[in-house]
């Protein structure tokens, strides 16, 4: 006997109008049909050709200066960059969508790890807080090396000190839930990642948010492990939803 059909069909969610303008001015770029030095059509002729608003096509092409494939003249145009100058770090509008998900995500992790630090801070023993310092010092070396030198290593050392504080608590479950939410960063979400870090998470004050957590650890603090790791994804995510190519 045949299967019967199914009562609902999926419903593919739609792509932002934004990121359709962008996909087709990247097709465009890629194919040679607009070339390096070339100027891109004006907002108007562009807005009837896609028929979509002049602040579409606009935020289109800010996703594409961004990126780097496009550079802006004030009162002249915007025009096709060569490919030798443009960014290390290319940024495709797929990518744009990632980094709405690496938002929820923090988002997530704020409480979850907030939680399990608190935890972990009246937890943890020496082995641990001994293992906690050495992956700090790893993640702080890697950020003296910079983004260009040492960015998986830094946001793999990021990782894996949330990951080994988790384990601090003595609460499987929340090793569980950290072990989910890193899978699904390095498993989906890896490439917007690591450009997010090289970003805007490097530095003395970045820096600074990961040690204040560390800092209320050795302490056995628990209430400043709770807030200083609260006080870190909340500005990540905060950080990331303000990035003007996030918008």
């Amino acid at each position: 006997m045949p299967e019967a059909a199914p009562l609902f069909e999926r419903i593919d969610r739609p792509r932002r109008l934004p990121d359709e303008v962008a996909t087709a001015l990247i097709a465009a770029i890629e194919t040679g049909q607009l070339k390096p030095g070339d100027r891109l059509p004006t907002e108007a002729d562009l807005s009837a050709r896609f028929g979509v608003a002049r602040t579409v096509v606009r935020e289109a092409i800010s996703l594409l200066r961004y990126d780097g494939l496009v550079d802006s003249r004030r009162g002249v145009g915007a025009f096709v960059t060569d490919p030798a100058q443009r960014s290390a770090f290319r940024i495709s509008p797929a990518c744009f969508e990632k980094r709405k998900r690496i938002v929820q995500l923090l988002q997530l992790r704020t409480g979850v790890q907030a939680e399990a630090s608190a935890l972990a801070a009246g937890m943890r023993s020496k082995a641990d807080m001994r293992d906690i310092d050495r992956i700090f010092a790893e993640l702080e070396a890697a950020d003296r090396l910079g983004p260009e030198a040492a960015l998986d290593l830094r946001v793999d050392s990021e990782l894996m000190l949330y990951r080994r504080i988790a384990e601090a608590s003595g609460n499987g479950y929340y090793v569980e839930v950290t072990l989910m939410i890193e899978s699904t960063i390095q498993n989906n979400l890896r490439s917007a990642f690591l450009k997010n870090a090289a970003a805007c998470e490097f530095g003395a004050g970045i820096l600074g948010e990961h040690r204040a957590v560390v800092e209320a650890l050795r302490a056995r603090d628990a209430e400043a492990a709770r807030q200083a790791t609260r006080t870190r994804f909340d500005r990540a995510a905060t950080r990331l939803a303000q990035r003007e190519d996030l918008r």
